[in-house]
């Protein structure tokens, strides 16, 4: 049978004997199986192999079949057929070589071309022959379907107990196995008083990076019972990181509940991202089994939910309300923009000698950013904050009296729950300190290899629990347990004066961030086109909306709702006689305010808005005729600053740098007169309109140098 199958060409090449056994289980118990391939060697020199061209390929020993991927005996062997290098390979069935179609079809593709024959228990198969290749094919279509149902074999078992809330695998912080495989709080006090003081902290911060820092910064240490290695299961004391917290909140045994199926495998991310496992993290919502009330619990299930939800909003900035931010911003993730409905951005300017508060900006990107719009609108964010947070301690005002008391009592049980964290951490060390005595009091005084080891160890152990003992007692001088009557009395006066409080430099912007979002769920702010008026819209806490108007800073006069009203006024006063000082006046008695409305109307700003409208506010003439002052062609400096459509201190800089022919008018108060014609004004509307920055780099040497004076 084998002889119109077998050439001298296929034994003069190699024989490979493939060797594989799918876990590390069956390579150590099922010896009996692997002895059977490695005896396939026997049988390629039966066929008329030498020896010495019998190769053996073990390198897949404890991999599964089910895809080539991390096989690398597999990978040798492919490349081995395709450098036309193998006469055949002898495995002990076909499902050794591969179980999946893509893989076996592929091998059997190779082989039919480089004329490779293929051998296992039941005979020789040449894959360039039709029938063979068939008979090939079913083979590995049964070993595909075979894995298979031995995966859902072993997958329905493993759910079906899932279902019942009886498949459990290591047990979390705060929990340990019991002998009858069931999870049970951990019975060490401490353990327990550490996960509640977690979830307790995480209610105050508001955010992982919050409660770190807390840790970190109050020595608090998380109960660890390693799940391998020589110390399994006994109680260690580790540093807090950001992993185990995140794995710590968002697990819902915590809240008294069992679940299976959050970590499944998806093919795509084999793909990108995850290719090593393809596993995927489900929320609790999303897991195929999930009961409740299944363990005892550490939290409500509604402090769990809000705890989900917190931690997505965190992790979702700009779309959602996330944690309190660093930065002055009180108003950092509440603030809405009433003409999109995203969520606007919170900068500061780097402007060095300035607080933040007045370099604070709000502006709505999302547009620009998303899609290369213009920006939708910005604002300065010291008036709307300084605005808003009026209308918050207003709203706080009636209840700073009881608000301060519960802050005392708040203070005072954190402070006993922080005391009691610092007991039990001295009793577990004088614990420690008793055991080593002991151990050293045990051994044979004459067994000094022993003696001096625990003699250090007891030794260890008393230092530690001096230098605890140490802290201990800094700690009850600097927190002590009960607030006396002077903190008590300051606490109170606080509370009478809330302004101040808010201003205090022991109140963080974290703390105002997040008294804001106690009392806001979201601040709408809509700028009536390109003016100082701004439309706000307080959303409160339960449910109420109130409605305000605000003028915010603004640049220019032109961007004042009540343009109009302002030069009427104006114009009306000097019709009456009055002088700029007196109208000033006026003005500022009726509320009118400048575009900065951080002071009030003078003279010299009144004289500015008449110079911009081409209205003169001095007895100075403005031509030859009228007094001679000036010659043909000339201006003064802030008539032309005023034709040009510029600030007069910019005039007053082109004139120290050369840019424009000016004289000093003597008899005119030393006053500045510029030289500009037609020619003039043209190139001085050109250097005008240049942008911003120009004077840093090279420019064109006739644009600012100025006509001579001519005539």
């Amino acid at each position: 049978m084998f002889s119109s199958k077998l050439h001298d060409e296929h034994c003069a090449k190699l024989a490979i004997v493939y060797v594989r056994q799918s876990t590390r289980h069956q390579v150590l118990e099922h010896r009996e199986s692997t002895a059977r391939q490695y005896a396939l060697a026997d049988r390629a020199v039966a066929l008329g192999w030498p020896r010495a061209s019998v190769l053996v390929i073990d390198d897949d020993q404890g991999q599964s079949g089910s895809s080539a991927e991390g096989r690398v005996g597999f990978q040798r062997l492919l490349a081995e057929v395709s450098l036309d290098r193998v006469g055949i390979i002898l495995g002990l069935e076909m499902s050794r070589l591969a179980r999946s179609c893509k893989d076996w079809h592929a091998l059997l593709e190779l082989c039919a071309i480089y004329r490779t024959l293929l051998a296992d228990a039941d005979g020789l198969y040449d894959p360039s022959d039709y029938n063979d290749r068939l008979l090939l094919g079913l083979k590995g279509t049964m070993s595909e379907a075979e894995l298979h149902i031995l995966k859902s074999r072993l997958h329905r078992g493993m759910w079906n107990k899932a279902e019942r809330g009886e498949l459990l695998n290591h047990a979390p912080i705060g929990y340990v196995r019991t002998a009858a495989g069931d999870f049970v709080m951990d019975p060490d006090e401490q353990v327990q008083s550490v996960v509640r003081l977690i979830f307790d902290q995480f209610r105050r911060r508001g955010s992982v990076n919050g409660l770190l820092k807390w840790l970190v910064t109050s020595h608090v240490k998380l109960p660890v019972r390693p799940h391998f290695g020589p110390n399994r299961g006994d109680l260690q004391w580790r540093r807090a990181n950001r992993v185990t917290l995140l794995n710590l909140l968002h697990h819902p045994i915590y809240a008294g509940a069992y679940r299976w199926g959050h970590r499944q495998v998806d093919p795509r991310k084999k793909l990108v991202g995850r290719p090593t496992t393809g596993r995927t993290f489900k929320s609790h919502e999303e897991c195929r089994v999930l009961i409740r009330d299944r363990f005892p619990a550490y939290i409500s299930w509604e402090e769990f939910e809000e705890n989900q939800q917190k931690l997505a909003e965190n992790r979702v900035r700009g779309k959602m309300l996330s944690a309190p931010q660093h930065g002055p911003s009180v108003l950092a993730g509440l603030l809405v923009c009433g003409r999109c409905g995203h969520r606007m951005l919170v900068g500061y300017a780097n402007t060095s000698g300035t607080s933040h508060a007045k370099t604070l900006r709000y502006s709505c990107l999302r547009a620009a950013i998303d899609y290369g719009e213009a920006k939708c609108q910005s604002l300065s964010g010291a008036a709307l904050e300084t605005f808003v947070v009026q209308r918050l301690l207003q709203v706080v005002g009636p209840a700073s009296l009881e608000l301060s008391f519960s802050a005392a009592d708040d203070l005072e049980q954190e402070r006993m729950r922080f005391g009691q964290q610092w007991r039990q951490r001295l009793e577990r060390a004088a614990y420690e300190v008793e055991l080593a005595r002991r151990q050293y009091e045990a051994v044979d005084p004459g067994h000094r290899l022993v003696a001096r080891e625990l003699e250090r160890r007891w030794d260890e152990s008393l230092r530690a629990h001096q230098q605890l003992q140490a802290d201990y007692a800094r700690f009850q001088r600097e927190c002590p347990t009960s607030l006396s009557d002077t903190e008590r009395e300051q606490i109170l006066a606080l509370a009478e004066d809330l302004p101040a409080l808010w201003q205090a430099d022991s109140t963080t912007p974290e703390d105002r961030q997040t008294i804001a979002r106690m009392l806001l769920d979201q601040v709408v702010v809509s700028i009536e086109g390109d003016t100082d008026r701004v439309d706000v819209e307080l959303c409160w806490a339960g449910g109420f909306t109130s409605r305000h108007t605000l003028y915010r800073p603004v640049q220019t006069y032109q961007q004042l709702s009540n343009y109009e009203q302002l030069i009427e006024r104006i114009d009306a006063s000097r019709a009456e006689g009055k002088s700029l000082a007196s109208t000033a006046d006026v003005l500022n008695a009726e509320g009118f305010h400048p575009p900065k409305r951080a002071s009030q109307f003078t003279a010299v700003m009144l004289s500015r808005v008449l110079r911009e409208r081409g209205v003169r506010s001095g007895p100075l003439p403005r031509s030859v005729s009228e007094g001679q002052h000036l010659q043909p062609h000339e201006w003064w400096l802030a008539d032309l600053a005023a034709e040009l459509q510029m600030p007069v201190a910019t005039m007053h800089r082109w004139q120290r740098v050369g840019w424009v022919t000016s004289r000093k008018v003597a008899v005119a108060q030393g006053r500045w007169a510029i030289f500009a014609d037609a020619d003039e004004l043209d190139r001085l509307r050109l250097l005008r309109a240049a942008r911003r920055g120009w004077a840093d780099e090279p420019y064109p040497q006739d644009l600012i140098t100025p006509k001579p004076k001519t005539g």
